[in-house]
């Protein structure tokens, strides 16, 4: 969390929000709760990124499964969701995302 304060440059219960309304997400695989770096653009959450998270979770994902999905390679992408999402496409990431309900 001290990283993520300081990478946000927003107070912890900022984060906290953050993490609670799906604008980021994580995982504590290694113990300690993470958000990958590729999440955050400019300094705030990447904007395409909560809608995304959500859909996946209402299809039932966990969050170490939503953060997999979308840092993995995508063949019907052509690559991973994320950079999908980074390069402006939205509505085809999230498209794929409803199909996986």
């Amino acid at each position: 969390m001290p990283d993520l304060v300081e990478a946000l440059d927003v107070p912890l219960g900022r984060v906290r929000r953050l993490i609670d309304e799906h604008y980021l997400i994580g995982s504590r695989r290694s113990g300690v709760f993470a958000v990958p770096s590729i999440f955050i653009v400019d300094g705030s959450p990447l904007s395409s990124l909560r809608g995304t998270v959500i859909v996946l979770q209402d299809a039932g994902f966990s969050d170490d499964e939503v953060v997999d999905w979308l840092l993995g390679f995508d063949e019907t992408l052509g690559r991973s969701p994320i950079d999908a999402l980074l390069a402006g496409h939205k509505s085809a990431v999230r498209r794929l995302a409803r199909t996986l309900a």
